[in-house]
C-alpha cells in the first residue's frame, strides 16, 4: 500500500543531508552549519563553493589555492568553443537557459564525463569543479554571440563573480558592484530541497553523469515559478510605474486573485533573509529604483495585511534580486541565469551527496484514470 502524501511532496522528508537547510517560520537558513547571510557577508564565493564541496571553510592558503584551481577551469575547450555560436543561434528565441542547457550537456560529452556511479569520490568531484567553472562563461559567451559581439575569454586575476561580470560586458566591473553580485550568488548557492534541488539528485541517484544531472536542475530552474522570477518581479515595478499608482494597481491585482511576482514564498512564513539583505544592499546604492522598490514594497505588504488579513507575505529573493542586479548593470535576460551561476555550486553538492548513496530514488503515482482493463475495441 502506497502512503498518501501532500500535492507536490510539500513538507515531505525525503532524505537526509549534511548541505544546509531552511527554517522558514525563522527566516533563517543555513549553508552546513553556518549562517547563508553571514557567509556572504563575510567569505568570498569560492571561500562557501570550498565549504559546500569539502565540509569546511578554507584556511587563508587553502582559499587562494582553491580559487587558483576553479580559475584555471573557466576556460573552453576548442570543441565547445567552436560549438557555441550556433547554439547561440539556434537558442535566440528561447534565451540562455535554452542555450546554457544545450552547452553544458556538450562540455560533459567533450569533457568525457563518465556516470558518477562509475567514479570514485575525488573524480566525481573534479566533474562537478569543471562543470561548475565553465557556466560564467557559457552563459557570458551565449550572451554576446547573441548580442552579436565576440566573447571574452576568462580572466584567472578576477574572483568568480567580477569575471563573470567581466565576460558579459568587456569591461572591468566596479568593486563595489561586483561584490555585490558575489553577495547575491553566495546567498543563492543552496536552498533547501527545491524543484532544481530535487531534480538534479533524481537525476544522480540513477548514477548518471555530472553533465546530465546539471542538465535537469537548469531545466527546473528556468520555470517561472522557480528561478525564472527575477526579470518578473522587476517587470512588476515597470508596470506600476509610478508611486501614485501602486494602490490601484496593487488592489486590482490581489482582488482578482492574480499573483504579485517578488511576494510570497512556499516555505518562508515571515521575511525572507535574503531579500532582507539584498535590499539592504540596494538602498546601499541607492537611486530611484531602489526608493521605489521600497515604497512597492511598504504598500504591498499593507495592501495584503488589508485585504488578505492572516497571511504573511512579503518579498522574497527575487524583487530585490532584480534591482540589485539592475544596478550592478546586468541585462535582465541575464537575471535567471546569474541565478544558475550561484545554484550550480548547489546542485553539484547535492549531487556529491546523492552520488555516496547507490538508492534510485523512485516514488509512486496513484492511478486515478477510468478503471482497468477495458477491452480493447478493434481497429
Amino acid at each position: 500500500m502506497t502512503a498518501q502524501v501532500p500535492r507536490g511532496l510539500a513538507g515531505v522528508v525525503v532524505t537526509e543531508t549534511v548541505l544546509g537547510d531552511v527554517r522558514g517560520r525563522e527566516g533563517f537558513y543555513h549553508y552546513r552549519e553556518y549562517s547563508a547571510v553571514e557567509l556572504a557577508a563575510n567569505r568570498s564565493f569560492e571561500d562557501v563553493w570550498h565549504l559546500m564541496l569539502f565540509g569546511a571553510l578554507p584556511s587563508a592558503e587553502e582559499s587562494v589555492a582553491f580559487a587558483g584551481r576553479v580559475a584555471g577551469l573557466r576556460a573552453l575547450t576548442d570543441e565547445v568553443r567552436a560549438a557555441l555560436p550556433a547554439i547561440a543561434r539556434a537558442s535566440a528565441a528561447s534565451g540562455p537557459m535554452a542555450g546554457l542547457r544545450t552547452a553544458l550537456s556538450l562540455v560533459g560529452a567533450a569533457e568525457g564525463f563518465r556516470p558518477v556511479y562509475d567514479l570514485t569520490a575525488d573524480e566525481r568531484r573534479d566533474d562537478t569543479l569543471l562543470a561548475g567553472a565553465v557556466v560564467p562563461t557559457l552563459l557570458a559567451a551565449l550572451y554576446r554571440l547573441g548580442q552579436g559581439l565576440e566573447p571574452v575569454e576568462p580572466r584567472a586575476d578576477l574572483g568568480h563573480a567580477a569575471n563573470y561580470l567581466y565576460m558579459l560586458s568587456g569591461q572591468e566591473p566596479a568593486p563595489a558592484h561586483a561584490r555585490a553580485v558575489e553577495r547575491y550568488l553566495i546567498s543563492t548557492i543552496d536552498h533547501g530541497f527545491n524543484a532544481s534541488t530535487f531534480t538534479g539528485r533524481v537525476i544522480a541517484s540513477t548514477g548518471a553523469d555530472v553533465a546530465a544531472c546539471l542538465v535537469g536542475g537548469i531545466a527546473a530552474l528556468s520555470g517561472p515559478l522557480h528561478g525564472g522570477a527575477p526579470s518578473r518581479a522587476l517587470d512588476t515595478l515597470d508596470a506600476i510605474g509610478t508611486p501614485d499608482r501602486i494602490q490601484a494597481w496593487v488592489r486590482e491585482r490581489v482582488l482578482a486573485g492574480d499573483r504579485i511576482m517578488g511576494f510570497g514564498h512556499p516555505v518562508y512564513r515571515t521575511e525572507d533573509p535574503r531579500s532582507r539583505m539584498l535590499r539592504d544592499i540596494a538602498t546601499g546604492f541607492g537611486g530611484p529604483l531602489a526608493d521605489f522598490a521600497v515604497e512597492v514594497e511598504r504598500q504591498v505588504e499593507a495592501i495584503l495585511a488589508e485585504l488578505k488579513p492572516g497571511r504573511e507575505l512579503h518579498t522574497n529573493v527575487e524583487f530585490y534580486a532584480g534591482v540589485v542586479m539592475e544596478q550592478c548593470g546586468l541585462p535582465r535576460a541575464m537575471f535567471t541565469p546569474t541565478f544558475a551561476v550561484a545554484r550550480v555550486v548547489g546542485w553539484t553538492a547535492n549531487i556529491l551527496e546523492q552520488a555516496a548513496d547507490s538508492k534510485i530514488i523512485r516514488p509512486a503515482a496513484r492511478y486515478v484514470g477510468p478503471p482497468p482493463p477495458v477491452p480493447v475495441p478493434a481497429a
